[in-house]
């Protein structure tokens, strides 16, 4: 009885509070969602504004997601370099690092001072100023190798900045014999701050041009992704599905649709009045000498043996050089494809897609100059810009090439033939039989890392669609390189540039099923003179590196 009435009561109610119970409902869950907005743009503006410095009016940088949002607050975090106190005007260059003053000392190991194979090896670097003086702040750029000229042997040594002047490099010891040490110094720390500030006033120092055409009417305007605001209107042409942004001031007389190439411009000159920090010979690439002993006897592994370890640094490098050839220390073993018809059996049914900039493209012309079966077709391209294709019609192996989207330093690329990676890979079907190699990271140099970072993330969520659809495809990128370096070369493509967007580069993809060509340690282990483009012998190992991932020994 009580029961039935109860539920006449319900009845009864819900007509009457029925509406405020929604309302409330509604209400409730509107004030969430506000909530959450609010929550949303409030964390976006707090990591932003913890480097909004790098932000520019005229730097467009495409919005994104709390989770990337977050993402480039940490990379920023990372790659954040040590600040250098002011420096003394005039006399600004007697306090800065000075590598004939510095020094490198041999740490011992092993209470009976021998060295063994497979030991770590670490040295100390103090750095002293031109005055003679000891430096108390990091932030200098120091690249360290471990090398043997007779045996064809290097190994890179992974440096540790200890903010006060000194430094430690960590070597592991693959090989027995000598094993003679080299420090370089490619950048003092005062010279770091200088890049920095370049970046921050002239992101736009390299402009670009696209010309216009209509009948018999041309016009040739500035284009860039950091493109200065003036009266003078402007073509967007943002990429609809990347969301890459891209502006060139509009022609006086023509229409933003009548756009038919994209050119490298030139660099905007008088850009620093320090140029005494960046000296060959001087502060900028030049070798660090020894207080003592510049190398080491390495031993064989001896009975009840124990490994001399490192507190510095736990991690081993990913490979070395042994008579000249590249070992993996990570990954699968490297054989050497030292003949055209290793090469092409390896390749056999294969399709091998490059993207990306010139020293992928390096890759591409090792294949069409080393396997004389595989025949490039001819596309009428523009010589060095693509796209390239070549087609071994009997072992069916299709390579081909195409350039990377802008900021690409390349000479009048059509529009048409302009593509962005993220773009190409989602066209790409996939599967076991497909290899994709990626090589984009020179031509960011003289960006904002925002920018770069923004293309990565582009490209990463490319690769994941697909490797979502195709499992099996092998996905191989390349790494940067150090180079050698002038005073232009400084301004537009320094090795710490490099280095930053090397460091956002594999962080970015660490997790995700792709595989690293380590050429940042291939150039920087090697014997010869650092170049953009490497020399044959280390293309030659870097493509033994990508066969053994595509072809992979067994039991390696």
């Amino acid at each position: 009885m009580k029961f039935q009435v109860c539920k006449r009561k319900v009845r009864t109610c819900l007509p009457r509070y029925g509406c405020i119970f929604l309302f409330l409902v509604v209400f409730a869950l509107s004030f969430v969602i506000d909530f959450m907005d609010i929550l949303e743009n409030t964390v976006k503006s707090t990591i932003h504004s913890s480097y909004a410095d790098r932000h520019y009016d005229f730097c467009k940088f495409q919005p994104l997601s709390l989770k990337e949002t977050h993402e480039e607050y940490l990379l920023m975090k990372s790659i954040a370099w040590p600040e250098t106190p002011p420096l003394p005007f005039p006399h600004y260059l007697s306090k800065t690092s000075d590598p004939s003053h510095s020094s490198f000392t041999i740490l011992s190991g092993r209470e009976d001072g021998e060295w063994h194979k497979d030991d770590n090896l670490e040295i100390l670097i103090k750095m002293y100023d031109f005055q003679g003086l000891p430096k108390k702040f990091g932030g200098d750029i120091l690249l360290a190798r471990l090398h043997n000229p007779t045996l064809g042997a290097g190994v890179v040594g992974q440096v540790v900045d200890h903010l006060n002047g000194s430094y430690s490099a960590v070597f592991y010891l693959p090989w027995e014999g000598n094993a003679e040490v080299e420090v370089t110094l490619v950048h003092p720390s005062e010279a770091i701050t200088v890049l920095h500030s370049l970046t921050r006033k002239h992101p736009d120092r390299i402009y670009f041009k696209s010309l216009f055409r209509s009948g018999y009417i041309n016009e040739t305007t500035v284009c860039n992704v950091c493109l200065r605001p003036t009266q003078q209107p402007v073509c967007n042409y943002t990429d609809l599905r990347t969301g890459e942004p891209w502006f060139c001031y509009k022609p006086k007389n023509l229409s933003c649709d009548t756009r038919i190439n994209h050119s490298k411009g030139r660099l905007k000159k008088n850009l620093m009045t320090t140029e005494t920090l960046f000296q060959s010979g001087v502060n900028m690439k030049v070798s660090i000498p020894a207080s003592g002993p510049s190398g080491v006897t390495v031993l064989p592994k001896t009975k009840g043996w124990s490994m001399v370890s490192s507190r510095t640094v736990k991690s081993r490098p990913s490979g070395y050089y042994f008579h000249s050839v590249w070992r993996a220390l990570r990954g699968p073993s490297v054989p050497h494809f030292n003949t055209s018809s290793a090469i092409t059996q390896c390749l056999k049914g294969k399709v091998v897609h490059i993207y990306g900039d010139s020293t992928v493209r390096q890759w591409f012309e090792y294949f069409n100059a080393t396997l004389p079966d595989l025949k490039e077709f001819n596309l009428h391209s523009q010589k060095k810009i693509g796209p390239y294709m070549a087609l071994d019609y009997a072992n069916n192996i299709l390579v081909t090439y195409r350039c990377h989207g802008p900021p690409i330093r390349f000479s009048k690329v059509p529009i048409t033939e302009l593509r962005y990676i993220a773009n190409e890979l989602d066209s790409v079907t996939g599967g076991s039989e497909t290899v994709v190699v990626l090589g984009i990271w020179s031509h960011f140099s003289t960006f904002p890392v925002e920018v770069y970072i923004r293309r990565l993330q582009s490209i990463r969520r490319a690769v994941v669609r697909l490797l979502s659809r195709a499992p099996d495809t092998l996905v191989v990128i390349r790494t940067a390189n150090p180079k050698n370096l002038t005073l232009y070369e400084t301004i537009t493509n320094s090795d710490w540039y490099s280095l930053q967007r090397d460091k956002v580069l594999r962080a970015m993809f660490k997790g995700l099923n792709v595989h690293l060509v380590d050429a940042w340690e291939m150039v920087v282990a090697h014997n010869l003179p650092h170049e953009l483009h490497p020399q044959p012998p280390i293309i030659e190992n870097m493509i033994n590196v990508l066969l053994s991932y595509i072809c992979p020994k067994k039991g390696g």
